[in-house]
């Protein structure tokens, strides 16, 4: 059976359990929350001595996790067997394929055997049979389209009993981008000191996570959208005062994956706004500065601007420039956006 991430937490926290869990996948949080759940909570601290098992792919073979899968639990109901990183094993080897087949076709009752495999799909033999089975569950972790993240950071700190703004919620993508973790993290920074009653405002991402909140790469691309010469060239010189924060090489990729997406716009036969939005993926969150920069910027001047950003990295590496530092090179590109 296939499933969903919300769907397992239900099931975990009701004690519904099947005999074998596939967690795979691109983005890996998925896949460590709800592996990490299962050796929390399904057994009890006194059973987890003789009855949780946790392997790695790497130091593990096929035969030593089945060997464990068929080990009768030495006190309570069941026995927990995790392997983690099972990507680093050679599934696909026939041996080490026709053993977890023969096992999944007659699991042991009283084993949950949870099977981890980040960043890729395992063998498709291996998924289908598991998909196919009524003893088993898999999950595919999808990695996150950077339009989807203001939702999903909105939905989990809404999920932890707290409120986050629109902006505060951006403000995070831009500067951790679509790592889950990462935003996770210091998202638990923020509820430890902000209390549940008060909205997480761009106040409160500045104060405790250290973003400034007017002096950001979505301030910068805002200003940028709507031609505000003297917003941008402030943003650009604070910028160049605190190059370790605001790296170059960090809002080049940002500002060419802003500018691609305009040129997109340019493209589009339907102008509507709803198709605009789905096809150039858009949030409502950040679909107004992508219309200004839209009526401000024509598409040769769109295409010019993408071709100033990759000349501006060449030379940032170093490529036919040898005096020019981060902070000039923003100022440059910036006066031909603008001008």
């Amino acid at each position: 059976m296939t499933s969903t991430y919300y769907q397992l937490v239900k099931d975990f926290q009701k004690k519904s359990f099947v005999n074998i869990y596939l967690f795979y996948g691109e983005e890996p949080y998925y896949i460590d929350e709800l592996s990490d759940y299962l050796t929390d909570h399904v057994l009890t601290k006194e059973e987890k001595e003789f009855n949780q098992t946790v392997l790695y792919g790497r130091d593990s073979s096929a035969a030593t996790v089945i060997n464990c899968s068929k080990q009768f639990p030495m006190v309570g109901e069941r026995q927990l067997v995790v392997l983690r990183e099972a990507q680093d094993m050679d599934i696909k080897k026939e041996e080490n394929m026709n053993l977890l087949l023969s096992y999944v076709n007659r699991p042991l009752q009283s084993t949950i055997l949870v099977i981890c495999h980040k960043y890729k799909a395992p063998p498709a033999k291996l998924l289908k049979v598991l998909s196919a089975s009524d003893k088993a569950v898999t999950l595919e972790s999808k990695r996150k389209y950077e339009n989807e993240m203001p939702a999903w950071i909105t939905t989990q700190v809404k999920s932890s009993g707290y409120s986050i703004s629109d902006k505060a919620a951006l403000m995070l993508v831009e500067y951790l981008g679509t790592n889950l973790e990462k935003i996770n993290n210091e998202l638990g920074k923020l509820y430890i000191n902000h209390s549940k009653e008060k909205v997480i405002t761009e106040d409160v991402i500045e104060l405790y996570i250290g973003i400034s909140k007017d002096y950001n790469i979505f301030e910068f691309q805002k200003a940028l959208a709507k031609k505000d010469i003297l917003k941008v060239n402030q943003i650009a010189h604070h910028f160049a005062l605190n190059p370790n924060e605001n790296s170059i090489f960090k809002t080049i990729p940002m500002l060419f994956s802003f500018f691609s997406k305009v040129l997109l716009m340019h493209s589009l036969p339907d102008k509507s706004e709803s198709s605009v939005m789905s096809k150039a993926k858009l949030t409502p969150y950040n679909k107004s500065d992508f219309f200004d920069a839209y009526r401000n910027y024509n598409a040769k001047k769109v295409q010019d601007i993408i071709g100033w950003l990759r000349e501006c990295n060449i030379r940032a590496l170093g490529i036919d420039n040898y005096s020019t530092d981060q902070g000039e090179l923003l100022r440059e590109l910036v006066f031909k956006i603008l001008h």
